[in-house]
């Protein structure tokens, strides 16, 4: 069994790779998608594909838009969610990815700080396990292919 696991969260750091290479060192049977990381194309994707927008309000629309489609599908195809929530960023997109997965009755491991404990306290009754740290997220997806 192989599961595809969507990295909600912030783009500004290196978590996802970090994330990526314990669970390759876990040797954990997991494919990983998420939201474009590179926040040039990710903001520019709009005008690349529908053309130069008149003013930045309306290229950001168009690369919501782009941006919109691929997390659509990206999430309904994962089996899981994991949504990280750090201090140093707004965290609007997690937040939504969260509560989507939550709507598609997509399993959710919420990682979050403690410091985060109650604003984060509705989706994380929500969530199916919420834990504090990456390596947390991964042992718990490792106990779902304990065998004994």
């Amino acid at each position: 069994m192989e599961l595809t696991v969507y990295l909600a969260g912030q783009i500004h750091d290196d978590w996802r790779n970090e994330l990526k290479e314990n669970a390759i060192k876990m040797e954990l049977p997991i494919q990983f998608v998420g939201p474009m990381e590179n926040h040039d194309r990710s903001d520019n994707i709009g005008e690349e594909i529908k053309g130069e927008q008149p003013n930045n309000i309306l290229k950001d629309e168009a690369a919501s838009e782009i941006n919109n489609l691929r997390t659509h599908v990206l999430l309904h195809k994962s089996d899981v969610v994991i949504a990280l929530f750090g201090e140093n960023y707004k965290q609007w997109n997690s937040a939504m990815d969260a509560a989507t997965a939550i709507a598609l009755q997509k399993p959710l491991i919420l990682i979050r700080p403690e410091s985060l404990h109650h604003p984060l306290k509705e989706l994380s009754n929500k969530a199916q396990v919420t834990v504090e740290n990456t390596d947390q997220a991964l042992k718990a997806l490792s106990y779902i292919f304990e065998t004994n």
